[in-house]
């Protein structure tokens, strides 16, 4: 029940999305605002609120369905596979392009993703050194 329960909620979630995403016409897919609303309101209901006797239930429903699907993942790369087989004519004329944009892609990806967690660092005056040495 609580993996029904929990993917019920992410459905939902997923549906909110969908319907903010067409209804204001936004080039930003449903299912990633979708995932926005459930982190605000996962921060929003499950951190300030310590005092929650559901809390616990809930979030074991979440964790449940969250789970079982990544459990599942390696399943959706098998459209992926199919559809590089299928186009693979187009990869031996193009395999320099798409090689470049993986790499390119892949750096600034990191870089971006390094610069955030350093900024976020300063403005939330961690430090990194007393945190390395407090797991020790």
């Amino acid at each position: 029940m609580k993996f029904l329960y929990g993917l019920t909620l992410l459905l939902i979630y997923q549906l909110m999305g969908e319907g903010i995403s067409i209804f204001f016409s936004l080039s930003v897919p449903g299912p990633v605002i979708g995932m926005s609303l459930l982190f605000l309101s996962l921060l929003a209901f499950y951190k300030i609120k310590n005092n929650n006797t559901d809390k616990q239930s809930r979030e074991d429903a979440l964790s449940t369905s969250a789970g079982a699907l990544l459990s599942h993942l390696p399943l959706l790369f098998i459209p992926a596979g199919v559809g590089l087989i299928v186009h693979i004519e187009r990869l031996d004329d193009q395999w320099l392009p798409i090689i470049a944009a993986i790499v390119l892609g892949s750096i600034i990806t990191m870089a971006i993703t390094a610069g955030v967690m350093v900024l976020l660092n300063r403005l939330l005056k961690i430090d990194v050194n007393s945190q390395s040495e407090k797991s020790r």
